[in-house]
């Protein structure tokens, strides 16, 4: 887990959900594939989901989706590729 992870981790104490295995996940200033890559998620990584957005639909592990999680700010993560297990909305939307 990165250092800027251990310390989001450590202030949000929020529940985490795992990136689906075997992916190094995009994570972007804002929720499409439009917005720059400010990191990388490392394979094994969790994130935190704090709310979620639509956006660029995107295909993945867990389906095809519209979700993008925020995992910080102004740090975004499509659904798609996060075990939340839902297909839907499972934090507030942000705002």
């Amino acid at each position: 887990m990165a250092a800027s992870e251990m310390a989001m981790t450590a202030s949000l104490g929020t529940h985490r959900y795992p990136v689906a295995p075997g992916c190094e996940l995009n994570v972007r200033s804002g929720p499409g594939t439009g917005y720059s890559i400010v990191d990388v998620l490392p394979l094994g990584a969790s994130v935190p989901v704090n709310c979620q957005t639509p956006g660029t639909t995107v295909s993945g592990p867990y389906g095809t989706s519209n979700i993008w999680d925020n995992i910080g700010n102004g740090r975004f993560v499509a659904d798609a590729y996060v075990k939340t297990g839902s297909d839907g909305y499972v934090a507030p939307r942000c705002g």
